[in-house]
C-alpha cells in the first residue's frame, strides 16, 4: 500500500532558463528602436524591426535612465503628461518594448546606440570577464581601461545616419561627451552638453529642426539615481518623476514639423528589502562562493565565472540553492534561451565575456556581495533581471 508523500519528500524543481521571458530582440527590443527610424529615413542597411512605427523625416529619442513601463502606469499622479500618451506607446498599440537582457544601462545603451542585441555588441553586463586579460571589466566606468574601438567594434546607428546625409546629434549632459560608453554607444554626428533638463529639451529641438532628415538623442539620469539611493516609494523618486514628465511635455510643445519624439527607458526597477531573506550576500556563503574565481554582473543579473574544470560543480550548486528563487543556466543554455540575443548572433569574441553560470532573479531578491561590492550591495532600487518590471519600457510617442 502506498503511502502518503510527507513535507521531507518535496524536492522542488529549479527554474528552466527556458521559461524566463526573454526580450523581443528583432520585433520589439530597444535593440530595434534606432534602425526602424533609420530605415524611415533612408539611411542604407537599417531594417524597420518594429512593424508598428510610421516613418518621419525628423526623429527624437528621449530616454530616460531607470523609468520602467510598471513604475510610469503605477504613478498617473506624479507623471500625468506622459501618463496621457501612455496608449501612444508602440505605435498606438499600448504595448511596451523590452530592454536587452541583463536590464542594466551599459548593455541597454549599447543596445540602443548599435541597434545590436548584447550577444554581438559585447556589452552584456555591468561587470563581465575580460578574456584576454582573465579580469573584471566595469562597462558602465569602463574599468580597467580596455580599448573601446576593441570591445565594440561596430559603428553606431547615429555614424551610419550622419555618414547618409542625416543630422545626427546627441544632447545631454556634459560629463558623458568623451567617455568610453558614449564613444562605443552614442557617438555620431554632434554632442552637445548641457547641464540643466530644460536646456537639454531646448536645444534637443532646436537639433531637431537642423536637417530636414534629423536623428537627436537626449538623456536624463537623475531619477535611476533616486531610485537606486531611495527607492521606488520615495518622495525623492516621487520628485524626479515629477520633474521628467514636466521635461517631456517642454520638448512635446516644441518639436518643429515632421517630427516623431520617442520616450523610452533602458530598464525598470523593483525595490529590495533589507534583510537576509531578500538579500544573499555571496561574500558570506560558502556554498556559492565554492569553485567561483570571479563574481560578476550585478545583483539581480549575475555572471559567475567558475575555476576551470568546476563548471558544472558551480551550476549545480546555484541551481540548489537559488533555483526557485532565479533562473539559474549555462552559458549555453542562457544562449539557447534566447538571453543575449538569438543564439546565431552571439560572437565568438562575447561567448568568453558570459558567465560561464549565468544568474536572473525571478523573486525580489539579490545576490549581494557585501566585501567586494559595498555600494551595490547598499542600492534600494534595482534592476537587471528579465522580469516585467525590469525589462518592459515605454515607447511614448508624440508626432507634429
Amino acid at each position: 500500500m502506498a503511502q502518503p508523500a510527507s513535507a521531507w519528500d518535496h524536492h522542488p524543481q529549479p527554474l528552466a532558463p527556458a521559461s524566463a521571458p526573454a526580450p523581443e530582440y528583432g520585433t520589439g527590443s530597444l535593440a530595434d528602436l534606432l534602425p526602424t527610424l533609420a530605415a524611415g529615413m533612408a539611411v542604407p542597411g537599417m531594417t524597420a524591426a518594429i512593424q508598428e512605427l510610421t516613418a518621419a523625416d525628423r526623429n527624437c529619442v528621449f530616454l530616460i535612465d531607470g523609468l520602467g513601463w510598471e513604475q510610469l502606469r503605477a504613478h498617473p499622479d506624479e507623471a500625468p503628461f506622459m501618463t496621457s500618451l501612455l496608449a501612444s506607446s508602440r505605435g498606438g498599440t499600448g504595448r511596451p518594448l523590452t530592454a536587452a537582457f541583463p536590464a542594466t544601462t551599459a548593455t541597454s545603451l549599447a543596445s540602443v546606440g548599435t541597434g545590436r542585441p548584447p550577444g554581438a555588441h559585447g556589452l552584456p553586463g555591468y561587470t563581465v570577464r575580460n578574456p584576454d586579460t582573465g579580469a573584471l571589466m566595469n562597462q558602465l566606468r569602463w574599468q580597467p581601461w580596455t580599448s573601446p574601438g576593441v570591445w565594440q567594434p561596430y559603428p553606431t546607428v547615429f555614424q551610419l545616419a550622419h555618414e547618409a546625409g542625416v543630422h545626427a546629434a546627441q544632447v545631454s549632459s556634459p560629463t558623458f561627451e568623451n567617455t568610453p560608453l558614449t564613444k562605443v554607444a552614442l557617438s555620431g554626428g554632434t554632442f552637445h552638453g548641457r547641464l540643466s533638463g530644460e536646456d537639454r529639451m531646448d536645444l534637443a529641438a532646436e537639433q531637431l529642426a537642423v536637417g530636414d532628415r534629423s536623428l537627436v538623442y537626449t538623456y536624463y539620469a537623475e531619477l535611476d539615481g533616486a531610485g537606486h539611493r531611495f527607492g521606488l516609494d520615495s518622495d525623492n523618486w516621487r520628485g524626479q518623476l515629477m520633474y521628467v514628465d514636466r521635461l517631456v511635455q517642454r520638448l512635446a510643445e516644441q518639436l518643429p514639423p515632421n517630427t516623431a519624439l520617442y520616450v523610452t527607458a533602458d530598464h525598470g526597477m523593483i525595490d529590495v528589502p533589507f534583510d537576509e531573506q531578500h538579500r544573499i550576500d555571496f561574500d558570506e556563503d560558502w556554498e556559492l562562493r565554492a569553485g567561483v574565481a570571479l563574481l560578476g554582473g550585478e545583483g539581480r543579473a549575475r555572471h559567475v565565472y567558475a575555476v576551470p574544470g568546476a563548471e558544472n560543480d558551480v551550476l549545480t550548486c546555484w541551481r540548489e540553492v537559488l533555483g526557485e528563487q532565479f533562473w539559474v543556466a549555462s552559458r549555453d543554455e542562457a544562449i539557447a534561451a534566447g538571453w543575449f540575443g538569438r543564439p546565431d548572433q552571439i560572437e565568438q569574441r562575447v561567448y568568453g565575456r558570459l558567465g560561464d553560470v549565468v544568474a536572473a532573479a525571478r523573486d525580489d531578491v539579490l545576490i549581494i556581495a557585501s566585501e567586494r561590492e559595498p555600494k551595490e550591495s547598499a542600492m534600494v532600487g534595482n534592476h537587471g533581471s528579465l522580469t516585467p518590471a525590469e525589462q518592459l519600457v515605454p515607447l511614448l510617442e508624440v508626432r507634429s
